[in-house]
């Protein structure tokens, strides 16, 4: 723990935070070295073991701690941030982040055991995730069933909303008219 503590600066290596700290193995297989296990606090840890807890805008954190070149910090950003991903900006981080195949199996074979299982990810056209409240835009003219217009290719469709029970549908206006569309025909708008 010593030696967690001078790395680190006697701070949390997730969110920087200084007070109640511990160390934590990072899962599966951590060897309790220093390499693989960091420092992190009690919010940072409560939030790792218990998904349904987890305070999104706590996890901006990993804007900067992201970048450590410590293994284990990598890792568990990495973790977290596939864990939110469905938000949006988490996704977008962990497009610039590059981990080695060794640690991304690593970090691969820790996030499988967390995953609830529950989370329904919206994919567009491209494979971007879609979240809540984006703009997208029709890659084809779609007939619109039970009306009698036609959603024209590169029509806006802002502020959607994902269907939690299928990752292929979404919801949004067109025309003025709420509708349900699938996920295949829609492009992200950045």
């Amino acid at each position: 723990m010593t030696d967690l503590h001078a790395r680190s600066g006697s701070a949390c290596e997730l969110c920087a935070n200084s007070e109640n700290l511990s160390a934590y193995e990072v899962p599966p297989n951590s060897d309790g070295s220093t390499e693989q296990s960091l420092l992190a606090c009690d919010i940072c840890l409560d939030q790792i073991n218990n998904p349904d807890k987890v305070d999104v805008n706590h996890w901006r954190c990993l804007n900067d701690s992201m970048w450590s070149q410590v293994p284990a910090v990598q890792v568990m950003a990495w973790r977290m941030l596939t864990r939110l991903s469905a938000e949006g900006w988490p996704q977008e981080l962990l497009d610039m982040m590059y981990l080695d195949d060794e640690l991304l199996a690593w970090a691969k074979s820790g996030a499988e055991t967390e995953s609830d299982g529950d989370t329904v990810i919206h994919k567009d056209s491209n494979g971007a995730v879609l979240s809540a409240g984006d703009t997208v835009t029709l890659i084809k003219d779609l007939d619109v069933k039970g009306t009698s217009f036609t959603g024209k290719r590169g029509t806006a469709v802002r502020n959607i909303s994902l269907v939690q029970s299928n990752p292929e549908h979404i919801e949004g206006r067109v025309n003025g008219t709420q509708i349900v569309i699938l996920t295949k025909f829609v492009k992200r708008v950045n």
